[in-house]
């Protein structure tokens, strides 16, 4: 069964060992509303896997993500609800990313490309990251992703970073079809897995 939230916010807690995210339902007035989800990473993983939960106790488990692969991530991951049923997938198109960074994404009848909004920004963000010295120091650039739909082009996810202290992010997803499962996974996804 689909679970569709139409808008949430994510935002990150930074720790030691681990990327912590929190994701929130979006009120009416555009506040934060109860918490949907909290997610965890680990830093230095080689099998990338990323376990949702109803809150930071961590004792009952949501949906979660996985690699499809040890060390290849080009081949993509896949989302599973809490039985462990895969509900969606991802997918970087490293050969697409390298002006401007392009995810897959795919949930029951959904197939859809989302791309960087604004070319601009993306080329900066990359030339940033080659600089000798520079680069090392962390700059919170904004960055949106636009993903629509491969059949009619109408848009499925949007996610928009804000400029904050922590990562923070607002997520549109208009299309009732998108399980919020699969919509929070590629979220974390472009924030942890972005740079890779």
């Amino acid at each position: 069964m689909t679970m569709h939230v139409p808008a949430f916010s994510m935002k990150q807690r930074i720790t030691l060992m681990a990327n912590k995210y929190e994701l929130f339902a979006t009120n009416p007035d555009g506040s934060d509303g109860p918490l949907l989800a909290f997610a965890q990473q680990k830093r230095m993983a080689f099998k990338e896997e990323v376990t949702f939960y109803t809150d930071d106790t961590k004792t009952q488990v949501v949906f979660s993500f996985k690699a499809r692969k040890r060390l290849d991530l080009g081949s993509g991951y896949d989302v599973f609800d809490p039985e462990g049923r895969p509900i969606g997938w991802f997918k970087k198109e490293f050969g697409k990313s390298l002006l401007r960074s392009s995810w897959q994404l795919g949930s029951g009848e959904i197939q859809s490309n989302g791309t960087e909004r604004n070319a601009t920004i993306a080329i900066v963000r990359r030339v940033w990251e080659f600089v000798p010295f520079v680069g090392d120091i962390p700059l919170p650039f904004i960055f949106h992703f636009d993903f629509k739909d491969l059949t009619t082009g109408e848009l499925v996810l949007a996610v928009e970073r804000k400029v904050s202290v922590r990562d923070r992010y607002r997520i549109t997803a208009p299309d009732p079809r998108l399980d919020f499962r699969v919509a929070a996974a590629m979220t974390v996804a472009l924030d942890a897995l972005q740079s890779r």
